[in-house]
């Protein structure tokens, strides 16, 4: 296979075209006729597989040329493969433990083998579901902490993170799908636009308001223009699996260079969708439900905050803030530290409230709002998501705190704004 031309893969030929991988045989056995083959892509743009052997189990992940969603109308590199496995390697070794572990790579074929995570679950389907997860907030928060802080000139060599710039700014195919369907498309009348019938007086306000957009193409700029760090992309309920108790990120292709806030504000859009949805999927100990989805926003944030001032005092040892500024004359960093973080947090802020408006009126939207099938339910829901994200990009340099956040979401899960 390592020399063959690119062919997508399908459970009936996979055996046949991997047989000679040793890292695979190793893994699950030599006998392909004792292999198990099945396809559980569910995504918008990759084929995944899951392969078990009388050794073991292992994902097969293979890119196509095309949005898979879409199909061949809109073509796609195969190329991100590449930058997915590139991007997986450097998360293993800034944040242990929270990705799957690769064991082979094939950049002809865009084939990435890894680990098979079970019994863990995608995140979105256990927040449908009501199903809680111990330490998630401590995980996210970490992660997000320790790839932003290690993926950046305030921990790397300065070769290394200009190296990698060059590197991630090849991933041009898909960061642009962010660029089009997050920060431009909502806003018009794009063509692949959609949303829930019943929601146009509250996309009116939002494609009125030039205060707002200016706000946005702002925030879309500091996204096409800081490069501070390596992040995910695309960190969203659908990209993290866990158990009750452990999580793992999983689906890195969307790397790129961006904003410190960039993965933290599309995690916390996603939690806050879960939170608005929450009335539809559950009657029972719905408040209960929706205070513990919000404490894990706030308690993110605290965790991210935690660790990345922890890292700041221990492996500050790039370019910015050196400690010959600061530290070696006896003076404090506390300052810049606290700067840097209210920085980081108005800007997550932004790049939320974006998210927010993205998921309910651009391409790819959130299963949480989708399985409402009845629209006359999950548009008023959709609604309370789509103001406060419009607050949130607005005013976010005056909600300072993760409990001003809370209490926002709170009055907006009880407006009526159909």
């Amino acid at each position: 296979m390592i020399n063959d031309k690119y062919e997508p893969l399908t459970i009936k030929n996979l055996p046949q075209r991997l047989k000679t991988i040793p890292e695979l045989t190793a893994l699950v056995g030599i006998d392909i006729n004792s292999w198990k083959v099945e396809e559980i892509g569910d995504g918008n743009l990759n084929l995944v597989f899951i392969v078990k052997g009388p050794a073991g189990s292992v994902i097969v992940k293979q890119a196509l040329p095309y949005v898979r969603l879409v199909g061949d109308s809109w073509p796609l590199p195969l190329y991100r493969a590449y930058f997915e496995y590139n991007a997986l390697t450097r998360q293993a070794s800034r944040a242990k433990d929270t990705v799957p572990k690769v064991f082979y790579f094939n950049n002809d074929q865009a084939l990435i083998i890894m680990e098979y995570l079970t019994p863990h679950k995608i995140l979105r389907e256990k927040l449908i579901l009501g199903e809680k997860v111990e330490n998630l907030a401590n995980t996210l928060g970490s992660f997000c902490a320790n790839t932003a802080f290690r993926g950046s000139d305030l921990s790397l060599d300065t070769t290394e993170v200009k190296s990698d710039r060059a590197l991630f700014s090849g991933n041009v195919a898909i960061p642009a799908i962010t660029e089009g369907l997050v920060f431009c498309d909502p806003y018009f009348e794009a063509e692949m636009n959609s949303h829930t019938s019943g929601l146009a007086p509250i996309v009116e306000i939002l494609r009125s308001d030039i205060e707002m957009k200016s706000r946005v193409q702002h925030l879309f700029r500091l996204y096409s223009s800081q490069q501070d760090t390596m992040c995910h992309g695309d960190l969203h309920s659908g990209s993290i699996m866990c158990t009750s108790s452990e999580s793992k990120v999983i689906d890195p292709e969307f790397v790129t260079y961006a904003p410190f806030g960039f993965d933290l504000g599309m995690l916390f859009a996603n939690f806050f969708m879960a939170f608005f949805s929450q009335p539809e999927h559950r009657k029972e100990d719905l408040a209960t439900y929706q205070n513990w989805i919000l404490g894990v926003v706030s308690d993110t944030w605290l965790s991210f905050e935690k660790q990345f001032s922890q890292l700041w005092n221990k492996e500050r040892t790039g370019m910015l803030y050196p400690k010959t500024m600061f530290e070696n004359q006896g003076h404090s960093s506390e300052k810049a530290l606290q700067g840097l973080l209210n920085d980081i947090w108005k800007n997550t802020l932004g790049f939320c409230g974006i998210e927010m408006h993205r998921r309910c009126l651009s391409l790819a939207h959130n299963a949480d709002f989708e399985r409402i099938e009845d629209t006359k339910l999950r548009a008023p829901l959709e609604a309370r998501n789509l103001m406060m994200g419009r607050e949130l990009i607005l005013k976010s340099e005056k909600i300072t705190s993760s409990a001003n956040l809370l209490k926002l979401a709170e009055k907006f899960n009880r407006g009526n704004f159909l």
